[in-house]
């Protein structure tokens, strides 16, 4: 048996010195050292071997199976590295690299980045307020009374009877006018909240961007001129616009400012943009602002109105859906 042992053993190593890949070296292992292999069913057979003759039996048989799992190793360990040698060489560095997705700014970033640079021309600073506001920023030093329905709980998203959601970026324009002394020439970006009902041209978190200029000598000729510089600019040069004569607290006089524009079909409409006017005395009385001395006039738009209109978005929904076959289109 001893010779069967040492002819098994000569085998498999002159086995091994055919192999020259790994596929063949798989083979081998599976011939010689796997479960069923000649090495290891070799060592099985000591078990039926006299007594006597078991522990040299033993010692030769695990010396076979040392000096066959030794040089099966290290034909492996040189196989490997040469095929990874290989590999590497048959790398062709001329050929295009995998593409990869780069990100983009929402189109309602695209927006307020785009409009912020525009009024940054016309010498606009920027300023930036809480969301979470009390009722005399959002609402008592914009002139609006406790009666007005502005003001009423189901139109507001309030947190406890002082606090709320801010309903307007107008409680900007007052942070700013407490702290600052005219000359003042901002505008405000920023969300805002209301509980509208869902649908196709209502949100009820939206954002909005409005302008304040505040000196001596300002008039509603000012205010008309930078609204129209704006539109020109966002819109297009032959962009129709109009004031349309309207109402709200905190300015006097105040209008609305549409714009002519086109559907798919070619057909034009006038459609509200947003509001304007004169800044009211009584919001300068609030703030601590001579209203004798100084004038100022305000704006306020929404910027989901302005990319729908601009883009031909329509529906507001799909700005806040986060579908990328769709946001990828800006």
């Amino acid at each position: 048996m001893l010779e069967q042992f040492k002819k098994t053993g000569k085998e498999a190593l002159a086995d091994l010195k055919k192999v020259n890949d790994l596929a063949a070296l798989e083979e081998f292992r599976v011939k010689y050292l796997s479960r069923k292999g000649q090495i290891i069913q070799m060592l099985s057979q000591i078990g039926k071997l006299p007594p006597e003759e078991k522990p040299q039996a033993g010692q030769f048989a695990n010396k076979i199976k040392k000096e066959v799992t030794h040089a099966f190793e290290q034909l492996k360990n040189t196989l490997l590295k040469s095929q990874q040698g290989q590999s590497k060489e048959l790398v062709d560095v001329t050929l295009p690299g995998i593409p990869v997705r780069i990100g983009k700014t929402h189109v309602i970033t695209q927006t307020l980045n785009e409009l912020l640079e525009i009024f940054g021309r016309m010498g606009f600073a920027v300023a930036y307020g809480p969301e979470v506001e009390d009722e005399w920023h959002n609402f008592i030093a914009l002139n609006i009374g406790p009666e007005h329905p502005a003001r009423d709980p189901s139109d507001n998203f309030y947190i406890d009877d002082n606090t709320l959601l801010r309903s307007q970026t107008s409680t900007i324009q007052i942070r700013v006018m407490e702290r600052t002394k005219p000359p003042i020439r901002i505008v405000a970006p920023g969300r805002v909240y209301r509980p509208d009902t869902v649908d196709a041209t209502h949100m009820y978190m939206f954002h909005q961007l409005e302008a304040l200029v505040i000196d001596e000598g300002v008039s509603m000729v000012d205010m008309k001129t930078t609204i129209e510089q704006f539109i020109h600019t966002f819109f297009g040069p032959d962009t129709k616009w109009r004031f349309r004569p309207s109402f709200f607290p905190f300015t006097e006089p105040s209008a609305e400012v549409d714009l002519l524009l086109k559907d798919k079909s070619g057909k034009e409409s006038w459609v509200e943009m947003g509001g304007c006017g004169m800044v009211d005395p009584n919001v300068f009385d609030a703030v601590g602002i001579d209203s004798e001395k100084y004038t100022g006039w305000a704006f306020g738009f929404g910027l989901e109105r302005l990319a729908m209109r601009k883009y031909g978005i329509t529906d507001i929904r799909l700005l806040f859906e986060n579908d990328l076959r769709f946001l990828s289109q800006f």
